[in-house]
């Protein structure tokens, strides 16, 4: 499987050709098909596989382009640290030109992401922190954002941003897609995705980086299952699905 078998605007799939990607990762070819389907989903990944552009090419796909002056973000993307911040804004620009995307992070001044944010942005890159600072001053408002994604949710855990980041999805509207991407997927993970994801499919490539089948028993603990698993004894509320092979 290509990207060009994946339903992509043809300036999308231009752009992956022009940096000479053609053949997604193991991470992409599985969340890719559901991902654009706006299914909400849980990708249990390392760093390092891909992963940005499993949800990076969802949002360009699904978002049109605006000129509207102040405009208000239709895709929000967490991450734990600055750096990484820059880096997916980076990245979902060079596959979504057509999209304003402004990356907000703390350890720099306010005034200049303020203005940014002000003007009018589709997709905001953000540390939580930072993020809810601007939600709470009435700058950063995420009331038509289509497409939330929480990148390395284990990282901001570690890092202790778990009241930010559910303050921040509580501001989003209920309707919107939600993608949660994570090394390893600790028990507050598990409880994002009961009390803000709609029936999430969860996809695992961590083993071997071969993607994984995961099903969710009764008491929500996310677990492997063989390929021999009763799907009757799945949690109704979630999906499995067996991940293509790349």
């Amino acid at each position: 499987m290509e990207f060009k078998d994946f339903p992509l605007k043809p300036e999308i799939l231009e752009a992956l050709h022009g940096r000479g990607l053609t053949t997604p990762t193991p991470i992409q070819a599985a969340a890719l098909p559901l991902a654009l389907e706006g299914k909400d989903l849980i990708g249990q990944a390392r760093t390092g596989t891909g992963k940005t552009l499993a949800f990076a090419l969802p949002i360009a796909e699904r978002l049109a382009p605006s000129q509207e002056r102040g405009r208000k973000p239709r895709a929000l993307v967490l991450t734990p640290t600055r750096e990484l911040a820059l880096q997916v804004a980076s990245e979902l620009t060079a596959v979504a030109p057509h999209l304003k995307v402004v990356a907000v992070y703390g350890g720099t001044g306010y005034g200049k992401q303020k203005e940014a944010l002000l003007r009018g942005a589709d997709a905001v890159v953000a540390t939580p922190g930072r993020a809810l600072d601007y939600l709470r001053q009435g700058v950063l408002d995420l009331s038509r954002v289509e497409v939330a994604v929480l990148d390395e949710a284990d990282e901001m855990l570690s890092m202790g941003f778990e009241e930010e980041v559910e303050a921040l999805l509580s501001a989003t509207p209920p309707s919107r897609q939600t993608l949660l991407f994570s090394a390893t997927l600790p028990s507050w993970a598990k409880r994002l995705a009961e009390r803000y994801m709609k029936n999430p499919v969860l996809i695992n490539v961590i083993k071997d980086d071969a993607p994984e089948k995961l099903t969710v028993d009764a008491l929500g603990t996310l677990a492997p299952s063989s390929d021999t698993t009763d799907s009757a004894s799945a949690d109704p509320g979630s999906e499995t699905t067996s991940a293509p092979d790349a």
